[in-house]
């Protein structure tokens, strides 16, 4: 049983402590978990003055600490830990957080490799402290509306054959020391972990588990030391075919989602507007949050039930804060996770087999 807002805004707020305070720390976890009734951001971790000095300003009545160390001399003064900081922190970051003896969220992904990430989930069963990660795009307005499509009207497109699925970006050169742009594995560097990580876990969530992978890896910029330009195909049981696209030198993007079905197709263009949201300063909550403009909803074509239907398809609200209040009510009153951990490894086993595939130029069985 979940708790209400009401009953929640009655309680003493779940105090959390956030590990890093870049992009992920700054714009996603903290705005979110703010923004979430029975919650609040009470320390936050930097070694950075600016980030030090940001934080501040951002949550004054939080405590800013400059190392993770100073968390766990004291595990009784929070509720929960975010690990937002660098890849290669995740794993080492996760593990003492729940030997502390405090719930953990990590971003994703999870780790660098899936036995890293399985070193994370046995931790967090002997340790009996609550895991899950931040897989935030779940709750994207066009996979959210895909989802609806699906789930929601039987045979609406016919048995599914192709789903295609882009994120595509336009960056003419690396950014020199930039963790994510580093080659050693344990950075978890480059678009295959970063955006295919958001991409991968989308397909999974629609389709379960596929029975093939096949991938494409490039360097295209000149220096560029991680792959900025990959392809992957997910063959699942039924026959539904996934192709995900995720770049750094494409100035044109192609379509957002397209879902194909013997009976029809549904189409969508332009990304999820939350992010843009948060960087501008918007919150859950506030007027048109998750929304998006009537010129941006995508478009459906499909014949069912002795009709045609040609016409925009209203996106469903993102709704990002989805994440923090149902892990909010999993800790108050046990309810589900946002992001079962078993997902986030699911999602890293085939990021191995496309690492495998891309450089063995073969189709990899799961």
């Amino acid at each position: 049983m979940s708790l209400s807002t009401t009953q929640t805004s009655k309680m003493e707020p779940l105090r959390v402590a956030i590990i890093g305070y870049g992009l992920a720390g700054s714009v996603f976890h903290a705005p979110l978990i703010a923004a979430t009734p029975g919650m609040a951001v009470t320390a936050i971790v930097t070694g950075n003055s600016e980030r030090q000095h940001k934080a501040c300003h951002d949550f004054p009545s939080a405590t800013v600490l400059s190392s993770p160390g100073e968390l766990w001399q004291d595990p009784s003064r929070y509720d929960l830990v975010v690990v937002a900081s660098p890849n290669r922190t995740h794993v080492p970051l996760g593990i003492a957080a729940m030997e502390a003896g405090l719930p953990v969220v990590i971003d994703k992904p999870m780790a660098a490799s899936v036995a890293d990430a399985e070193q994370v989930l046995a931790t967090s069963k002997d340790s009996g402290k609550l895991l899950t990660v931040f897989q935030n795009r779940r709750w994207d307005n066009d996979f959210l509306t895909v989802r609806r499509l699906l789930d929601t009207v039987p045979d609406l497109l016919g048995p599914i054959t192709r789903f295609e699925s882009r994120f595509e970006r336009y960056r003419a050169a690396p950014r020199p020391g930039v963790w994510r742009e580093l080659p050693d594995q344990e950075e978890a560097g480059g678009l295959l972990y970063d955006l295919g990580s958001h991409l991968i876990d989308q397909a999974l969530q629609l389709f379960g588990q596929p029975v093939r992978v096949y991938a494409e890896m490039d360097q295209r910029r000149p220096g560029a030391q991680v792959d900025d330009d990959t392809f992957i195909a997910l063959q699942f049981p039924d026959g539904v075919r996934a192709h995900l696209w995720m770049s750094a030198v494409t100035r044109i993007p192609g379509p957002r989602i397209v879902l194909k079905g013997l009976h029809g197709t549904y189409e969508k263009w332009g990304l999820d507007p939350q992010e843009d949201a948060l960087r501008s300063g918007m919150r859950p909550g506030g007027s048109g949050w998750g929304l998006e403009a009537r010129e941006n909803w995508g478009r459906l074509s499909t014949d069912i039930g002795g009709l045609h239907i040609d016409g925009p398809v209203e996106t469903l609200p993102g709704s990002y804060e989805r994440f923090y209040r149902l892990l909010r009510d999993a800790l108050l009153s046990g309810g589900a996770l946002p992001v079962d951990p078993a997902g986030a490894l699911a999602t890293l086993k085939i990021i191995e087999a496309a690492r495998l595939s891309a450089g063995s130029g073969t189709v990899i069985d799961l």
